[in-house]
């Protein structure tokens, strides 16, 4: 997933004073999370434009116009728009589109009009992250397992069923986590850059004059000798920098400084030696057009080569799935997606997540998608679409947030936005041609992932509305109880609601149905801020009421997983001492029927929502209650 908003995000908020060898390590970890993606592309970027959809012939003037766009992209696109820019738009250390998203999010910073229109346009760029997400396991092991054609074309029947076996394996291995071996993920990737480095010097001592595309009048000239064609091979080019969103939404988990120092002395030397590489091999070989990289290797290094690019590419599909779970988990807390079951899969990363839902959900796709395209190429014109209007999207949200948040002159954040925009969108239109050639896949699936998530959030919105019980204060509520006190039993009330102001309609019907009431009545809110993470010591608000009445609310940030039983014990030091051993939790559970009445919704969302809610996951799990102290009253509820 290209950006993944999201890749392994949700660690700890990254140290800012690393050095010596703690800094080595940050910045050798970051190789194995950060540049999988974009460290994994030469595999195919540089053969997609001469053997592409759109192809060239791999003339010497070609040759020198693609390296020339492709040395530029990366220095425009991810040195300077990415590592140097945007990851100074950070939220409480944090990157990636949701993060930055969040940064507008206070109403102080946006007008309504602004909001109506920015809000849906940077979830929609989430949403097109799935998309891209299945596409990236998909293509990349694909890619590496193509070398047998090169190796042993005896082989070649033999491509997708290893492929598929690979992901069968990659999918099943979810639920470990990756903390496991995330440890060998940074040391197998830079032996990965190592190597294709030397395959690039390799290839440019055989043929030096190929350093001449530096020169940006060689892509001048490459567009004006092919005219509408050379802006069709944009959307190949543009495969060298689908991995940019990544390097910004992993901020959190390194820290800028460790991924700009891996990105500038290790991995962008790597990558122009090797695209360079291979341009100096189609000069002195045209014909080998069809698979530079691995025609860069000598015969007795092709299968070990293959080896390792099978590990490479399942390192980088790795930090594509954990950035799907990672994006699902903040669409959960944010209130767009329904509860999903979470299971943390490391003590120490807040951000190892493993969702069994998503992950099969996933690994279904991405066969489908092995077997429906059949080739890395096929794959290579779906893949991009998505990646290239995210990146529009991100310099739309990045210029309001020049202006808003960082108070810049209108005029100079219009300049950077628009020169960000002078190579996002020619990289836009030439991926829009690529609909016809899969490009729609990642594109229905972002609509259909942004369709579930604006349903669910207008479907909760209009039941908030319903059964809100906020006409009475609590403070009256409990004024009322004191007239006529209800006979009171021993131990503690636990009431759930999402609202933090008000007298839940739980309790009501609580009382009207069992005529009694806990000593200890506690009214527990759970609340998704719009940070990253809220501190330990910020999290927990208690009110103390007459009558034994307490209102407790919880604070989390969107990459934080609730524990409502931790939270209660944290009430100690707050004066509220909750014995837990005889705690019961009161959840409600809304059956939702869709009527003709007025909600705000088309009668489909008002059944598609219903659907969603009855198959979410259950409240209890979510927030991490002890199933057998949970009453659950049940709530019909017409929209």
């Amino acid at each position: 997933m290209k950006d993944s908003g999201l890749e392994n995000i949700g660690s700890e908020k990254p140290q800012t004073d690393l050095h010596g060898r703690q800094f080595f390590i940050t910045s050798l970890a970051a190789l194995g999370v950060v540049y999988g993606d974009i460290g994994t592309s030469p595999l195919y970027a540089f053969r997609e434009c001469f053997h592409g959809t759109h192809s060239l012939a791999p003339t010497p003037a070609n040759v020198l116009g693609i390296l020339s766009l492709v040395f530029w992209a990366l220095t425009l696109v991810i040195s300077f728009k990415y590592l140097l820019f945007l990851m100074r738009a950070d939220n409480r250390g944090e990157g990636g589109i949701l993060a930055l998203l969040a940064l507008l999010t206070p109403r102080q910073h946006l007008s309504p009009t602004q909001r109506r229109y920015l809000l849906p346009l940077g979830l929609f760029g989430a949403a097109l992250l799935y998309g891209d997400g299945v596409i990236t396991p998909a293509i990349s092991v694909l890619s590496a397992i193509e070398g047998l054609k090169v190796a042993a074309p005896a082989l070649k029947d033999f491509v997708i069923p290893i492929t598929v076996l690979i992901l069968i394996t990659l999918f099943l291995f979810q639920k470990q986590g990756t903390t496991k071996v995330g440890t060998v993920f940074g040391p197998i990737m830079a032996i990965w850059f190592a190597t294709i480095a030397l395959l690039g010097v390799g290839g440019i001592l055989r043929a030096p004059e190929v350093l001449a595309a530096v020169n940006p009048l060689h892509g001048a000239r490459f567009f004006i000798d092919n005219g509408q064609l050379a802006f069709l091979v944009l959307g190949s080019v543009f495969l060298v920098v689908t991995g940019g969103e990544a390097l910004y939404a992993d901020m959190g988990h390194f820290g800028p400084r460790p991924i700009r120092v891996a990105w500038f002395t290790y991995v962008l030397p790597a990558l122009l030696l090797n695209y360079f590489g291979q341009g100096a091999l189609l000069l002195l070989r045209p014909g080998e057009a069809i698979d530079p990289f691995y025609h860069l290797a000598p015969g007795w290094a092709l299968y070990p080569l293959i080896f390792l690019a099978t590990l490479a590419t399942v390192i980088a599909s790795q930090a594509v799935i954990s950035g799907a779970f990672s994006l699902t988990r903040q669409a959960m807390q944010l209130g767009y997606s329904p509860r999903f079951r979470l299971i943390q899969t490391s003590s120490e990363e807040i951000g190892q997540v493993y969702l069994p839902a998503v992950n099969w959900g996933l690994m279904a796709t991405t066969i489908a998608l092995v077997f429906g395209f059949g080739s890395s190429t096929n794959l290579a014109g779906a893949y991009g679409v998505a990646v290239t209007t995210t990146m529009v999207i991100t310099t739309v949200l990045a210029f309001f947030l020049m202006v808003k948040r960082w108070h810049w002159k209108t005029t100079s954040a219009a300049a950077l936005a628009c020169l960000f925009l002078s190579v996002d969108l020619p990289f836009f239109g030439a991926n829009l041609l690529k609909i016809d050639h899969g490009g729609w896949f990642p594109l229905v699936a972002g609509v259909t992932v942004f369709t579930l998530m604006t349903t669910w959030r207008r479907g909760r919105k209009a039941i908030n509305q319903i059964v809100r019980g906020d006409k009475e204060t609590l403070e009256d509520f409990i004024k009322t109880l004191a007239g006529a006190p209800p006979h009171r039993v021993p131990g503690t009330a636990v009431f759930m609601t999402g609202r933090p102001t008000g007298t839940p309609p739980m309790l009501y019907h609580h009382l009207a149905h069992n005529q009694v009431l806990h000593e200890q009545t506690i009214i527990l809110t759970v609340l998704t801020e719009e940070v990253p993470r809220v501190p330990a010591a910020e999290r927990v608000t208690v009110t103390k009421l007459e009558m034994g009445f307490y209102r407790v609310i919880v604070r989390y940030g969107f990459m934080q997983s609730p524990n409502v039983p931790v939270a209660l014990r944290k009430c100690e030091s707050y004066g509220l001492s909750v014995n837990l051993d005889h705690a019961t939790y009161y959840l409600a559970r809304e059956n939702i029927i869709s009527t003709p009445r007025q909600s705000g919704m088309m009668r489909w969302q008002e059944k598609l929502f219903s659907f969603m809610s009855r198959n979410s996951f259950a409240a209890t799990a979510f927030f991490n209650i002890p199933a057998e102290k949970v009453v659950e009253l049940g709530q019909q509820v017409e929209i």
